[in-house]
C-alpha cells in the first residue's frame, strides 16, 4: 500500500455514511492532528471517494489543510467498500474497553506534565477525575510488572509466565 498525497477538495464524502461528527468531535480531531499531526491516513477508494476517515477530513479543511495523506483501497469491490464503511467505525467501539488501573496511570503522568486531558477526548467523567483516585507507590507499579501465573479454563492446569 502506498500513501499518496491527495488535496482535500478532491475528496468525495460518502453520502450515505452512517457516521456522525459533530463539531465538538471535529475539533478535537482538528486538535490532535495539530498537535501530533496527521498520522492516521484517510482510506479512499479508486474514485477518491472517502471509505473511512470523513472526521478526519473535516478536520483538515477546518485546519485549512490543503492535502492529507491517503491510503487507495481499490482492490475493494463495491459490496465490501459499503461493508468496511460500517465495520470500521463499529468494529472500533466494540470490546476491549480500558484497563483501568492502565488508564490511571497514563492519564495521571500525562495530567502532571501539564497535557491537557480533554483535548485527548479524557476531559469529566473518566478515571482521572475521580476523586478518590490517588497514584500507586512504587511497590504497586513493580507488582503490576509482574507477571501472573494462568490457569487453563478447561483444564485447571497452571502455567508460569
Amino acid at each position: 500500500m502506498k500513501i499518496e498525497q491527495i488535496p482535500t477538495e478532491k475528496l468525495i464524502p460518502y453520502a450515505r455514511n452512517a457516521k456522525k461528527h459533530d463539531a465538538a468531535q471535529v475539533s478535537k480531531l482538528a486538535g490532535s492532528i495539530r498537535e501530533f499531526g496527521f498520522n492516521n491516513p484517510v482510506l479512499i477508494d479508486k474514485d477518491n471517494g472517502i471509505i473511512a476517515g470523513h472526521g478526519r477530513v473535516m478536520a483538515a479543511q477546518k485546519l485549512e489543510l490543503k492535502d492529507v495523506p491517503c491510503i487507495r483501497l481499490g482492490h475493494l469491490t463495491d459490496t465490501q467498500r459499503k461493508a468496511y464503511i460500517l465495520a470500521d467505525n463499529r468494529l472500533a467501539e466494540l470490546g476491549g474497553g480500558w484497563d483501568q488501573e492502565m488508564l490511571k496511570l497514563e492519564l495521571s503522568d500525562l495530567g502532571d506534565l501539564d497535557v491537557d486531558l480533554d483535548s485527548l477526548g479524557f476531559g469529566e467523567g473518566f478515571p482521572i477525575d475521580d476523586p478518590n483516585f490517588s497514584p500507586g507507590t512504587e511497590d504497586e507499579q513493580g507488582k503490576l510488572d509482574e507477571k501472573s501465573p494462568i490457569e487453563c479454563p478447561h483444564c485447571h492446569m497452571h502455567f508460569a509466565p
